[in-house]
């Protein structure tokens, strides 16, 4: 155990000093957008749920298991204003390092749109994407213990405007079978911006997060319960625009209470049956940026899904609120080994 938790301190130490802060101009900002409908269901945000759903690896590397050997996971979301969200996740475990293997890569189509100058003069259009392509490892280490790393390849189009960048994520996992439990710790998106939109020497930070998540599943009824904390690296992570809020005549300065409460995204999961699943969550952070002043609703930070899972094809489904707004997202599981 002494060796363990020296590992565990190394891990995230090295982690932190080599990763960017956050100081709310961090490009690639789309990489906080869940990938699957299962985790968009769950509050869009989540490392530790307990499961062998490959899609839960592509935001914690440490959670593919052997298990999942030959699964794919395939997500489409129809977002707000015609964006358009793609994300592909496989797995393949490899018996003789004992270790587990994935891909995963999310796509952001935000749409064909008209291109001007600053006195609004066309010049015809364009089609702004962000995707991400990732390559992630597991090994279990001793009988409770997951270490797990990703390398990604970021890259961003906006017309004339480009940049690229890479990264990694380094997640731990503990699970411990016979109490349903299972906490995980992650550092994302640790990397370099290699082209920034300007062409220039002058870099850009990385969306650097830091999550720590806790699932418990009940021995004596079908559910469990998931709370995840993410930017624990940052204690205020609320936008706020002083001026604005001038304007608008709001002079309330954020509680403590509610700095906390932004970190945490809660979530549950009901297993009907062996063949059913419902999903709910409420993220805190998202509820708080979407209740604009005079123009709320009171189900912003809301989201909740269903999966039905035949033998070797899953289906999920996730939705939730933004403003008076819904977003459909739908996901396949295929497990070719039923």
């Amino acid at each position: 155990m002494k060796h363990t938790l020296q590992l565990i301190f190394l891990l995230f130490t090295s982690s932190i000093i080599a990763a960017q802060t956050v100081g709310g101009n961090a490009a690639f900002s789309f990489m906080g957008l869940p990938n699957a409908a299962q985790v968009s269901a769950i509050g869009g945000a989540n490392v530790s749920s307990i499961s062998n759903d490959v899609s839960y690896s592509f935001n914690n590397p440490a959670l593919l298991r052997k298990e999942q050997h030959l699964q794919t996971n395939a997500s489409f979301n129809k977002f707000l204003a015609g964006i358009k969200n793609y994300s592909l996740t496989t797995a393949f475990y490899a018996q003789k390092p004992d270790i587990t293997l994935g891909f995963g890569v999310n796509y952001l189509s935000y749409g064909s749109i008209t291109q001007t100058d600053a006195i609004g003069n066309i010049y015809g259009t364009f089609t702004p994407t962000d995707y991400v392509a990732q390559a992630m490892i597991s090994k279990q280490y001793k009988e409770r213990f997951w270490l797990g790393a990703s390398l990604k390849y970021i890259s961003s189009s906006y017309g004339q405007y480009k940049s690229s960048a890479i990264a990694t994520d380094i997640g731990l996992s503990y699970f411990d079978s016979s109490n349903y439990l299972q906490i995980s710790l992650v550092a994302k998106n640790i990397g370099t911006q290699l082209r920034n939109y300007t062409n220039t020497n002058t870099k850009e930070e990385l969306p650097f997060d830091i999550q720590l998540g806790i699932t418990k599943r009940l021995a004596k009824a079908p559910i469990q319960f998931s709370l995840t904390a993410h930017h624990l690296q940052q204690i205020v992570i609320s936008y706020n625009d002083s001026a604005f809020n001038a304007s608008e005549g709001n002079t309330q300065q954020a509680k403590t209470l509610d700095n906390m409460l932004s970190h945490l995204v809660f979530a549950s999961q009901i297993f009907i049956d062996d063949k059913l699943e419902l999903g709910v969550g409420y993220n805190f952070l998202r509820a708080k940026d979407l209740s604009a002043y005079g123009f709320t609703n009171s189900l912003n930070g809301f989201s909740m899904g269903l999966g039905i899972k035949l033998k070797k094809l899953q289906i999920n489904y996730g939705t939730g609120f933004y403003q008076r707004n819904l977003f459909h997202q739908i996901g396949l599981n295929f497990n070719w080994k039923g």
